[in-house]
């Protein structure tokens, strides 16, 4: 059998960590290995249990969301945070996405979704509900202002590479997919950032969603 994913929830209310339990621990590729009620809780269950990933509320005694996240992570950038949370205020959203976690949620998502999303974050992708994804390219273009006619700078190949970064392929599955060498993939990717002006791979998935490039399909 393939390794469980190790799961932490951090949720204040009995009921919520009740429910999530019932959708995930039934999966024979998850394994539920702690509970916390507070954001100081999570802090010390997430050094001592090191899950791969922490399903996280925003809305915390203690110490909330945000800063659990921003120093959970700076203990183990390993660990993979993935918000559920039912607040879609801009500086919760893009304060905690800064902080470094993987995705976002709201608690009203489907199960089916929830359990694809931990995955996701699982694998190093991203995972974020449509209205912040919604929130994220907007501030993007607002803050950059790159248009489509930008990605004329870059080769056919580079182009290929961002869109497969969009979809959430890491750099050894886009090697894989154009059969090229992981060295070039990350060659042709700093190619990518650089010639858009972007700082990191984030700012590319964003460029992408913004100009329309995230669902097509490389040649």
């Amino acid at each position: 059998m393939n390794e469980r994913i190790r799961i932490l929830i951090v949720d204040d209310h009995p009921l919520i960590r009740e429910g999530l339990r019932a959708i995930l621990e039934t999966q024979p590729d998850m394994e539920l290995v702690g509970e916390a009620r507070d954001g100081n809780e999570a802090v010390a269950r997430a050094q001592a249990l090191k899950p791969d990933v922490i399903l996280m509320d925003l809305a915390l005694p203690h110490m909330d969301g945000v800063e659990a996240t921003r120093q959970i992570i700076q203990n183990d950038p390993l660990v993979r945070v993935l918000i559920l949370s039912n607040y879609l205020d801009d500086d919760k959203v893009f304060g905690v996405l800064k902080a470094g976690a993987k995705g976002y949620l709201i608690k009203e998502t489907n199960p089916q979704d929830l359990r694809q999303a931990v995955r996701a974050v699982y694998q190093g992708k991203s995972a974020l509900d449509p209205a912040v994804q919604r929130k994220l390219v907007d501030q993007f273009a607002q803050t950059t202002g790159k248009s489509a006619s930008s990605k004329d700078n870059l080769t056919e190949r580079e182009q290929e590479v961002l869109r497969l970064m969009a979809q959430g392929l890491t750099n050894p599955q886009i090697g894989h997919k154009l059969s090229i060498a992981e060295g070039t993939v990350r060659f042709h990717v700093s190619n990518v950032l650089k010639k858009l002006g972007l700082k990191n791979r984030t700012q590319a998935v964003l460029y992408a969603v913004h100009n329309g490039l995230a669902d097509s399909q490389s040649k």
